[in-house]
C-alpha cells in the first residue's frame, strides 16, 4: 500500500482539475445557448457536462498518463491500480433548470480504495475535499480552509436526514422502509445529490442516503465522509462507493439506519426497530 503522503500531490492536482471545470461550468450556467440532450438512461446531459469532463481528461492525460480514468460522460480509459473517477456535473437536472446546487466530483482510487476526493460547487462558492489519513476540509483553497467533523447525535429520534427524491426509493422496493426512516427522524429535508453528503461531513446533517447511484456519484463523497469521522457504505452495509445505493452517517447512527432500510421484515420486527431507533 502506498504511503498516505503519496496522495498529497494528487490532491493538489484535483484542485487544479476542479478550477478548470469550474471555469467551464460557471460560464455555461444559465447560458441562453446551453445545449441539452437526453442519454439512453433518460437522464439529461448538457454541453457543459461533456466540455468539463473532456478538459479534465486532457489534463490528466498530460499530468498522469499512466492512470486510468472513469467518467460519467466518456468511455473508460487506461488500466492499472490507480483510477481517476469523474462526475463533471453532479446535479445536471439542477444545472439545466438554473438551480445553483450542482458540483464537479473528482476522486482517485488505488486498488479500489478511494484515496482522494474533491467536490466543487462554484455556484454555491463552496468546495470540500479529503485525502486518506489527512482529514476532511472545506474552503476556497488548500491555503484557506477549515477541518470538518461529523455530528455526535446518538439516536435517530434526534437526527436530521437528507435525501434526493422519493421516486427511487419506491422503484428500489424500499419505499416503505424509507418512509419508516423519515417518520422516525426528528427532521428531514431533500437537499439532494452531493450536498446531502457534504452536510453530513460538516456535521449539519446526520444521515444522507439514496437508493440508486453510480460509482462516479459516490467515489469523491465516500472518502470525504470517512475522513470527517463518518461512515459510508452501500445500503447492504458494504464499505465503499460500489452500491447498491449509498448511506452516509455520523457513524453512531449507521447500524440502526441499515436495519430500518433493510429487506422487508414482518410488522412486529418493524415496530421493534423503530422503538430502538428512538432510544426506547
Amino acid at each position: 500500500m502506498a504511503p498516505t503522503t503519496h496522495y498529497t500531490d494528487d490532491l493538489r492536482l484535483a484542485h487544479l482539475l476542479a478550477d478548470q471545470a469550474d471555469s467551464i461550468t460557471l460560464r455555461r450556467f444559465r447560458a441562453q445557448d446551453l445545449e441539452i440532450g437526453t442519454k439512453a438512461d433518460r437522464t439529461v446531459v448538457s454541453d457543459a457536462d461533456t466540455a468539463a469532463e473532456e478538459a479534465i481528461r486532457r489534463t490528466l492525460g498530460q499530468a498522469r498518463p499512466r492512470d486510468a480514468i472513469h467518467g460519467e460522460e466518456g468511455e473508460d480509459s487506461g488500466y492499472g491500480p490507480r483510477r481517476w473517477i469523474i462526475d463533471p456535473i453532479d446535479g445536471t437536472a439542477n444545472f439545466v433548470r438554473g438551480v445553483p446546487v450542482w458540483a464537479t466530483l473528482i476522486a482517485l482510487s488505488h486498488e479500489a480504495h478511494i484515496k482522494v476526493g474533491l467536490v466543487s460547487a462554484p455556484a454555491l462558492g463552496r468546495r470540500w475535499w479529503a485525502c486518506a489519513g489527512q482529514g476532511a476540509h472545506t474552503g476556497r483553497s488548500l491555503l484557506q480552509h477549515q477541518t470538518m467533523r461529523v455530528s455526535s447525535v446518538p439516536v435517530i429520534g434526534e437526527a436530521f436526514v437528507s435525501y434526493s427524491s422519493l421516486h427511487g426509493w419506491v422503484d428500489s422496493g424500499r419505499g416503505r422502509q424509507f418512509g419508516n426512516l423519515l417518520r422516525t427522524a426528528a427532521r428531514t429535508r431533500a437537499f439532494g445529490d452531493f450536498w446531502s453528503y457534504m452536510l453530513v461531513a460538516e456535521g449539519t446533517v446526520d444521515i444522507a442516503t439514496e437508493p440508486e447511484l453510480a460509482l462516479h456519484d459516490m467515489a469523491a463523497i465516500d472518502v470525504i465522509v470517512r475522513e470527517a469521522g463518518g461512515l459510508f457504505t452501500s445500503l447492504d452495509g458494504d464499505p465503499g462507493p460500489y452500491g447498491p445505493g449509498a448511506l452516509a452517517t455520523n457513524g453512531l447512527l449507521h447500524e440502526v439506519v441499515l436495519e430500518i432500510l433493510g429487506p422487508d421484515e414482518d410488522p412486529e420486527d418493524s415496530l421493534i426497530i423503530r422503538r430502538r431507533a428512538r432510544g426506547a
